[in-house]
């Protein structure tokens, strides 16, 4: 069941849904702090009779709470003090597309505009923007694409809910990783979400069972580095809405159980210049001066930037040595126990950061990355050597950061992030982690009553 228009429009195209009724309903949407699509729906007619020329007001403070929605203070840009006045979301129209998942309706991301006419800079996706610009400069187009990993449970939000996060039935009773005959299980619900992305114009490439019970894994092809933001936040948004339908629940925690692999978010990078070619890979196939030093940004930056791949108190789990998950800063070739990877050939030779978790926001995590990346450029850092061995068991690699709270230090004293995304995005993005971290700090949790409630 669908709409009969799926896929990327362009405007004739939606006028035309829009009069022949096979278009009833924008969801007209910006990607707030946390990477979640969040907006108003519209009747159609009025998108383009109105929210088209003047755009969407909404309240600035979708861009100032917590995951709860609350309000925290200490926010410069926006307060009760201020009246939490509105911000407009103007359309970007290069993201119009049909949902599939959802007859008569199609969706539309915006870009955030004071009553000024000024870009917001803390949007996630004017972050990202800003990175990209910052590699035009060089002559450089930055592609991209994330793999993100879930796990499916065999249960809706609301029963997870009512059993209090506790004894949830997995969706596999065993690993299945690249197993069709687990995964196939629910091929209805895995082949709806394959068939509808694609038509909703993300295109996935390829879907495999994950390193854990009830894991999966799902890839599309790289593009623009803000499509594929665009690509993360649409799929993680629809793939949600899908399982409800299907009455089962998805999470992108990071680490949803001490004792399961983690959920990643794998990156891969490169760079082309104005003819198309690939500046990190020289003629005769090697690594260019200009992808040593971008490799070199990534490995100098990790510990200071973790906080843009690891935003939450949950992120910090996951890196745990032995679990597909690094925990060192090393690179090499193809070695997955190195929190960078080089991998491809030829042209299609490029850096993928394995340190984001399935968590982050994607805008988030690929600025920081770019950033870090033509930092080392525009530096001119030195690649250091290719690891060799077992990077999980060597104790001289410099460490992830293993708290959120040590992450959020490390990000806040440093001055390749102060230049690279300015200090209004530094201390908006300092506080929410802050915030977070002061959230869990104060909370009594259910482990805290199993082991002290009797015995202490």
């Amino acid at each position: 069941m669908g709409s009969e228009i799926a896929g990327i429009l362009n405007l004739d195209g939606l006028h035309q849904a829009v009069r022949e009724g096979q278009i009833d309903t924008m969801m007209v949407g910006l990607v707030d702090m946390q990477g979640r699509v969040v907006g108003k729906r519209i009747p159609a007619a009025f998108f383009l009779d109105e929210i088209l020329a003047e755009g969407m007001h909404f309240c600035k403070y979708l861009l100032g709470t917590d995951l709860d929605m609350g309000t925290p203070a200490g926010y410069e840009m926006m307060s009760w003090q201020e009246g939490y006045g509105d911000w407009v979301a103007r359309p970007d129209l290069s993201t119009i597309r049909g949902l599939p998942w959802l007859p008569g309706t199609a969706l539309v991301l915006c870009d955030i505009y004071d009553h000024e006419g000024e870009l917001v800079s803390i949007s996630p996706r004017q972050i990202l923007k800003e990175q990209v610009e910052r590699a035009r400069k060089l002559g450089l187009e930055p592609l991209m694409a994330t793999e993100l990993e879930f796990y499916l449970w065999r249960e809706t939000y609301d029963s997870v809910r009512d059993k209090g996060y506790q004894n949830l039935n997995f969706s596999s009773g065993y690993i299945e990783d690249y197993h069709f005959l687990q995964s196939t299980k629910y091929e209805p619900f895995y082949g709806q979400v394959r068939r509808q992305m694609q038509a909703a114009g993300i295109p996935i490439i390829s879907a495999k069972g994950e390193a854990g019970p009830g894991q999966y894994e799902i890839n599309w092809r790289h593009g623009p580095a803000v499509t594929a933001g665009d690509f993360h936040v649409l799929f993680k948004h629809g793939i949600k809405e899908i399982a409800i339908e299907h009455g089962l629940a998805v999470t992108f925690m990071a680490k949803p159980m001490h004792q399961l692999a983690g959920s990643s978010c794998h990156v891969h990078v490169s760079l082309v210049d104005g003819q198309g070619k690939n500046v990190f890979v020289e003629e005769n196939g090697a690594m260019s001066r200009v992808g040593e030093q971008f490799l070199a940004g990534q490995l100098a930056l990790a510990q200071e930037f973790t906080l843009l791949y690891a935003p939450t108190v949950n992120s910090y789990k996951r890196y745990a040595a032995a679990s597909w998950a690094p925990v060192n800063i090393a690179w090499a070739y193809d070695n997955r126990t190195c929190g960078i990877r080089v991998v491809g050939k030829g042209p299609g030779l490029h850096i993928e950061n394995r340190l984001p978790g399935a968590d982050a926001n994607p805008y988030l995590t690929l600025a920081g990355i770019l950033a870090a990346g033509l930092w080392g450029i525009e530096n001119h850092r030195a690649k250091p050597s290719e690891y060799r061995g077992n990077a999980y068991e060597d104790q001289q690699l410099p460490r992830v950061p293993m708290r959120l709270l040590d992450a959020v230090d490390l990000f806040a004293r440093s001055e390749a992030a102060r230049t690279s995304f300015g200090p209004e995005v530094m201390q908006h993005y300092v506080h929410a982690a802050r915030t977070e971290q002061r959230s869990f700090d104060e909370a009594v949790t259910s482990w805290e009553r199993e082991r002290y409630f009797e015995q202490i």
